[in-house]
């Protein structure tokens, strides 16, 4: 992948190219940015453009024998680490036993992948995936081997929050000391999440979200019609992923406006036997899949809140959203919102450490219950 391949990110693009022309290439950098930012794509364009042998300026060339490997994701120096969890023949996952599915994704998307896509492409979408004890093994057996063509060996550990506590006083020696001419790329969605001993370790590059140019531009070459776009953009925040999901109405993305739309009625009424109904339907859900709905009732109370404070053209929302949104907003104010959004990001937390999802909105039901009649 060449950084021209990447969506937008001119000024990290920039500040990439530069720390390798002036050599000072840090041996661990840390890319965070929110989904749908390209910041797995942009690490590896970065480490494409390292191990390129005739740069084009700004970029790698895509026809050395080196990039024509890394295109297709098979260089022998470049290693990808990502989050597993065990299937019916793998009792014992690691990163390798799953390479075949994650080239594809990467094919597929460009490089612009999130956590559902992955574990629905390995078919693990209700289990809880990490990067275990074994990856980190693997990890200090690949780099001490040498490099086979290129000047660096590139380690790629994609969500790297996602390791394992356990595992990760493995690699930090690695990590902190690595073999010469070795490259760290961590990638990751919440530096709040990632071990601290692994973060103090890396050189962070923030990536932000991208603009509504960049991404219209994208969007409109991969084919999309610039109307259908429009509305896309408007509503995906600078999200590459969310904006195709929304142009392709996801059944998500339908799933949580109508849960959570029928959620708020019943719980403003306080119907109760809908709202048990309604717990245990979540409770069927992948841990993802109710992340991605307390995501999106967070959004929704922002956009609520942006209407009460007379900001209603900043809204970003469809049609239908804006339906419930006239009437709903009155009900999320100054008095309730900050509880609503604390409550939330609360629970959001709390699903990524396994808690119990008919406790976890049971409980939020009958916080927003009486939040509501504030």
């Amino acid at each position: 992948m060449r950084f021209a391949d990447v969506i937008g990110q001119e000024d990290v693009k920039k500040r990439l190219v530069q720390t390798v022309k002036d050599s000072r290439v840090s041996h661990a950098q840390l890319f965070l940015g929110p989904e749908g930012s390209g910041k797995l794509a942009l690490a590896i364009a970065y480490a494409q453009y390292i191990n390129c042998t005739n740069k084009q300026g700004d970029d790698s060339c895509g026809e050395c024998p080196s990039c024509v490997k890394y295109q297709k994701f098979i260089h022998p120096d470049l290693h990808f680490i990502y989050p597993t969890a065990k299937i019916k023949n793998i009792e014992k996952p690691m990163s390798k036993d799953f390479i075949k599915q994650w080239r594809e994704l990467l094919f597929e998307t460009n490089s612009n992948i999130n956590l559902p896509d992955w574990y629905s492409k390995i078919g693990i979408e209700r289990k809880q995936a990490i990067i275990n004890a074994r990856d980190c093994n693997e990890i200090i057996k690949t780099l001490t081997y040498k490099s086979y063509e290129s000047e660096y060996k590139v380690m790629i550990i994609w969500m790297v929050e996602k390791l394992f506590h356990a595992a990760a006083p493995k690699i930090l020696k690695v990590l902190e000391e690595p073999p010469d001419k070795t490259l760290f790329l961590l990638v990751s969605e919440n530096q709040d999440l990632i071990i601290n001993t692994i973060l103090s370790r890396a050189q962070l590059i923030k990536i932000g979200r991208l603009d509504d140019n960049n991404l219209s531009k994208a969007l409109i070459s991969d084919g999309y019609e610039p109307a259908v776009v429009n509305d896309a953009v408007r509503i995906a925040g600078g999200n590459y992923l969310a904006a195709v999901r929304l142009i392709s109405q996801s059944d998500d993305e339908r799933y949580n406006f109508i849960n959570f739309r029928d959620w708020m009625r019943n719980v403003y009424q306080f119907d109760v036997e809908k709202l048990i109904k309604f717990v245990a339907e979540m409770s069927k859900n992948s841990r993802e899949k109710n992340k991605s709905f307390l995501n999106y009732a967070l959004r929704f109370t922002r956009e609520c809140l942006l209407m009460n404070y007379g900001s209603g053209d900043l809204v970003r929302v469809s049609s239908e959203e804006l339906e419930f949104i006239n009437k709903f907003y009155p009900f999320v104010n100054e008095r309730n919102s900050s509880l609503i959004a604390e409550e939330l990001d609360r629970a959001i937390y709390h699903i990524e450490r396994n808690a119990n999802p008919n406790v976890l909105f049971m409980d939020l039901s009958l916080k927003f219950t009486k939040w509501l009649r504030k």
